[in-house]
């Protein structure tokens, strides 16, 4: 079955179809991960993305019950060079092709990878369609251009609050569009979690009496989410707080500075980053395309902590008047190192510090 993926400048690269018959809209992204391609599908900060696999292959170890960072995936698309068609894995329950007409998500196969990943690296992540081969690509680009892609973190969070008893901390985690593995990290170290929406208010927040707030990773503009933002600000100093890539950035936001969208972002789970502190270098699983603005952080109380080595953007911050901490990168992985779970313990014994203060 042929296929092509048009971009909004133009450009277009045909293909095989495998997955599902829809013709989807999503902004193209690529993701450097030699593995973790499951996880990578069903992490909702893919929200409405077209995912181009830089690893050659994808698929060789199947679809197995583990891996979901999400029970529904929310990718609008993926792209691969190659797919294995028989995958080899005691735990694999379908291959990739299966798993995707299972998930009405369509994939595109057979192309130059390689060449559209350049292309994004010159000219940034754009707007792109699946479509058939035979479809005019003037008409689909002038659709794309008048295509607005929005209403990302309102269609992943969860609907309603609910809980994940423990006889531990109580950490609300706010769930702008929450990797599975977050959760899986609080549980580890007992905590009593309460999940809540993300447009859940400050007042009904400490309403549940938290320990610990933690703000979870999601898909998006963070700059859009305005009440999101206020809420963070009327919390800041009350419990304390951990944000980790999306959630990072709204904390930022509600202190006062900026952020801006990156030319192509982050994703993948092999990034070094430095740590100021004790000049260690972390090897980390990221997946953003926004970052917070440094020349914004003058007349703040955030300082950085930890910094991006391909491209020197801010990767952490510490707010020195509040008990807050945030990271751009994924410390839960999944996939990824696990060299990082190190900070959700960080969190817990700055739970433990400001109980005793």
């Amino acid at each position: 079955m042929k296929r092509k993926l048009v971009l909004e400048n133009g450009m277009e690269f045909s293909g095989n179809g495998f997955g599902s018959a829809q013709f989807t809209v999503g902004e193209v992204v690529f993701t450097t991960g030699m593995t973790g391609y499951q996880e990578t599908m069903s992490d909702p900060s893919f929200h409405k993305q077209i995912i181009v696999f830089t690893y050659p292959l994808i698929g060789n170890y199947g679809i197995n019950p583990s891996d979901f960072e999400s029970l529904n995936p929310f990718v609008g698309g993926i792209v691969v060079h190659e797919y294995a068609q028989t995958e080899s894995h005691w735990q694999s329950q379908m291959n990739i092709d299966a798993f995707l007409k299972k998930q009405n998500i369509p994939g595109l196969c057979g192309i130059d990878t390689r060449a559209l990943v350049k292309t994004i690296r010159s000219k940034g992540s754009m707007k792109g369609k699946f479509c058939n081969d035979n479809e005019c690509t003037e008409e689909v680009v002038k659709k794309l251009q008048n295509t607005t892609l929005e209403h990302h973190v309102p269609e992943v969070s969860t609907p309603r609050p609910y809980s994940a008893p423990a006889e531990g901390y109580r950490v609300v985690l706010i769930d702008y569009g929450m990797k599975k593995s977050i959760l899986k990290e609080l549980y580890r170290r007992h905590c009593d979690i309460v999940v809540v929406p993300y447009n859940t208010d400050a007042q009904s927040i400490l309403e549940l009496n938290p320990d610990g707030i933690m703000l979870s990773n999601g898909p998006g503009n963070p700059e859009e989410l305005l009440d999101s933002i206020n809420t963070i600000k009327e919390l800041s100093g009350k419990v304390p707080m951990f944000g980790i890539c999306l959630g990072h950035q709204l904390y930022a936001l509600a202190h006062g500075a900026k952020t801006y969208k990156m030319l192509f972002g982050h994703r993948g789970a092999n990034h070094p980053v430095k740590e100021l502190a004790t000049n260690r270098v972390h090897i980390t699983s990221q997946n953003h395309g926004y970052v917070v603005d440094e020349d914004s952080l003058k007349n703040t109380s955030l300082e950085v902590t930890h910094r991006a080595l391909n491209d020197g953007t801010i990767e952490g911050l510490q707010d020195k008047e509040n008990w807050a901490f945030t990271v751009q990168y994924h410390p839960e992985s999944s996939p990824g190192p696990h060299d990082n779970e190190y900070l959700f313990n960080r969190f817990m014994s700055m739970i433990e510090e400001f109980k005793n203060n």
